[in-house]
């Protein structure tokens, strides 16, 4: 019967059921066909809704489905608001905007119970836009559970999100498991959030289990600090940017950060009592010793009037962002693979072990957090001072090649592979 229902010309005209009151199909005057359910709702207006289409559904399942709707308004449930708050459900992207808005006006506490971050929320929502946008911000957060998390996550790691940087400024976006995990502990934290606050009901990446990524413990030899000094050297000679070649050798002398080295200023240096004081790092404010060698490296740098910062951006009065840039050609010159600023900081806290240094000396080197009420009493004291005066004069020995020297061939390398 409803195969051969008459199509009106314009409007729609409705087919009823002869068994169950209310139950029919509607035909519009393009030849669609939908069953519908027309009933008094729980506060008795009258309402008619369309919820399948004809043939998708057939009369037996649509017949069925009509009955359960009409059970739940004999509960007071009205199946139209239901189905009008399921289309209005949050999704995964409706939560982002929802949560970077929130941090970045410094609404969400993150930890010690303090403001999240300006430069987390930037992180985080880098890892939104490059992979939890594109892969599942167009589901809905109630429809989501951890299985989906796991499949996401395995597709980041496969490098299914990956994007190329393209002309604009910014790092190529790849995969791996550790960014993986790192997009699942951003995604489980926003919706812990959002659980918390009342903006959804459950957070689905909740027993998503994350991958292991591996420990980066990758660190330069004596032969490679020495091959990397003599790319510094011969790089200096050519057109590198000068300001980036600084950045990289106070790295490599102090352990600091990136984000530490690249975004120092010249108000946070205190030549007097050696050390750089930080108003907030990954562990909060700190007092950082620091080398002569390196303190030499800061206190060399030229002065741009009006920019605070020690390393200037090119443009603008930012600081420069281009020492990942800078440093992989410099290991391409020097042959020297699998290096990152993270390698030159591990090198660093790797030779002071060398050095026989104790590993509280060594995490305060690095600006580690606290792990325990005995290294809150450590304090930019002349030991420490010492400590890493040593470390980085022995680093510097390194880089110069008076520690470890370079064969004629190895620079040679260098300077034929910088000069192409």
């Amino acid at each position: 019967m409803i195969e051969t229902a008459a199509v009106p010309t314009a409007g729609q005209s409705f087919v009823w059921d002869g068994e169950l009151k209310g139950f029919g199909v509607r035909i519009g005057f393009s030849g669609v066909k939908s069953y519908v359910l027309q009933y008094r709702s729980p506060d008795g207006r009258l309402r008619r809704m369309a919820y399948a289409r004809f043939p998708v559904f057939t009369v037996d399942e649509a017949r069925k489905e009509a009955i359960r709707m009409l059970a739940d308004v004999t509960r007071g449930i009205d199946p139209a608001d239901a189905k009008q708050a399921k289309r209005a459900a949050p999704t995964i992207g409706d939560v982002c905007d929802w949560y970077l808005e929130e941090a970045e006006a410094g609404r969400l506490l993150g930890r010690r119970r303090l403001p999240i971050k300006a430069s987390t929320v930037r992180m985080e929502r880098s890892r939104i836009d490059r992979h939890i946008r594109p892969l599942i911000g167009h589901r809905k957060v109630a429809g989501l559970k951890p299985a989906d998390i796991e499949a996401m996550q395995a597709d980041i790691a496969a490098g299914k999100s990956a994007a190329d940087k393209g002309s604009g400024r910014g790092r190529s976006t790849t995969g791996g498991a550790g960014a993986a995990s790192r997009v699942i502990s951003t995604l489980h934290s926003m919706c812990e959030h959002a659980v918390r606050l009342g903006v959804i009901e459950n957070n689905p990446a909740r027993g998503a289990r994350r991958m292991a990524s591996n420990r980066r413990t990758r660190r330069l030899s004596a032969l490679e600090l020495g091959k990397l000094g003599a790319a510094m050297r011969v790089a200096a000679t050519r057109d590198e940017n000068p300001t980036g070649l600084a950045a990289v050798r106070l790295i490599t002398l102090s352990g600091f950060r990136l984000s530490e080295a690249q975004q120092v200023k010249r108000t946070w240096v205190d030549a007097e009592s050696q050390a750089i004081h930080f108003p907030d790092t990954k562990t909060g404010a700190q007092d950082r010793p620091i080398g002569k060698a390196a303190l030499a490296v800061l206190t060399h740098q030229p002065v741009i009037e009006g920019c605070p910062y020690v390393f200037p951006s090119d443009y603008g009065e930012s600081h420069y962002k281009q020492v990942p840039d800078v440093l992989v050609r410099l290991c391409a010159a020097a042959r020297i693979e699998g290096v990152t600023a993270h390698t030159l900081r591990h090198t660093f806290g790797s030779i002071a072990g060398d050095m026989g240094y104790s590993e509280l000396t060594i995490a305060a080197l690095l600006g580690h957090g606290k792990r325990g009420v005995t290294q809150g009493y450590i304090h930019i004291e002349e030991g420490l001072r010492e400590a890493a005066d040593k470390v980085a004069a022995k680093i510097t020995d390194l880089l110069d090649g008076r520690a470890s020297s370079v064969r004629d061939g190895d620079r040679e390398d260098v300077e034929r592979a910088l000069a192409a």
